[in-house]
């Protein structure tokens, strides 16, 4: 355990999932979110709430963000090295360009701080069961200092190498479960015009070798039987784009990632977009 003071930028499902948890395992918490923390989230964790970034800089020890994407993070960090940063420690857990934080980290270091990109893998329910993934990158030290917190969060903590390549790794990770979903669309789409159903197709491939993690647990969702939402559409559509963004600036033809782009957004444009992401594959096979 730590005696460090955990600051959270942004309390959405997944910045409220790890205060939570944190708070839950003996860490001091302090909130700060831009349309304002909520108050039972607040109460729940026994979090200071900060009125400003500024006042985060101050009271925070570890200060990590949790935000929709790449501006959203950019604006943050702007904020943040406005301030002083003495000993601070910026923890980068978005799913964003890997320039990002790299490009902030020379303006964190001459306020006084450090930087590290972590971004998790799963959503707030394996944050909740300190289950997620954790792609961290970075120098050691800030790496061994944020391990504690890593470890009430995650049993899969990967020191992935220099600054931004824990945002490399997260996209990497993501890309191939992007290009999965799209896969199983089509596959699906193509095992019920030959005379499977759906509940068929899908306890046959849960229990063989192309089955996943993922598939076990969007079943339900996929059947219609969970409405439950684990990550929606729009944040599935707003990370496929990141992905192919990525990879072209790097040289990468993409048609896979680009596939996925045109089913979600087509899921969005028919009404789904605040349904969870396997909304693409359900809706695909009902014709919805």
């Amino acid at each position: 355990m730590t005696g460090e003071v955990i600051g959270i930028c942004g309390t959405g499902r997944m910045g409220s999932a790890m205060a939570r948890r944190l708070a839950a395992n003996g860490f001091s918490v302090v909130l700060w979110n831009r349309s304002g923390v909520p108050d039972a989230l607040a109460a729940e964790t026994g979090g200071t709430v900060a009125r400003s970034l500024t006042v985060m800089a101050r009271e925070a020890d570890i200060i990590i963000t949790s935000l929709i994407n790449d501006e959203a993070v950019k604006g943050v960090l702007d904020t943040l090295t406005a301030t002083s940063l003495p000993g601070k420690l910026v923890v980068e857990t978005s799913t964003v360009s890997p320039t990002v934080l790299r490009d902030a980290s020379a303006a964190i270091k001459a306020k006084g701080g450090t930087a590290i990109d972590a971004p998790i893998s799963g959503g707030p329910e394996l944050i909740a069961a300190g289950k997620a993934g954790l792609y961290i990158g970075g120098a050691k030290i800030d790496f061994d200092r944020f391990l504690p917190v890593a470890e009430t969060l995650s049993d899969r903590i990967h020191h992935t190498g220099s600054l931004g390549t824990g945002a490399a790794a997260k996209i990497v990770n993501n890309m191939m479960l992007c290009g999965y979903w799209e896969v199983l669309k089509e596959a699906m789409m193509t095992g019920k015009k030959a005379g499977l159903s759906v509940e068929k197709m899908l306890d046959i491939l849960v229990t063989s070798p192309s089955g996943s993690p993922a598939l076990k647990g969007r079943t339900p969702r996929i059947l219609g039987q969970d409405t439950s939402v684990g990550f929606p559409v729009t944040g599935a559509l707003k990370d496929a784009t990141l992905f192919a963004a990525v990879a072209d600036s790097l040289g990468i033809d993409t048609p896979a990632i680009d596939a996925a782009r045109k089913s979600y957004a087509d899921c969005l444009e028919a009404g789904h977009g605040d349904e969870d992401l396997s909304a693409m594959v359900r809706t695909a096979l009902s014709g919805d």
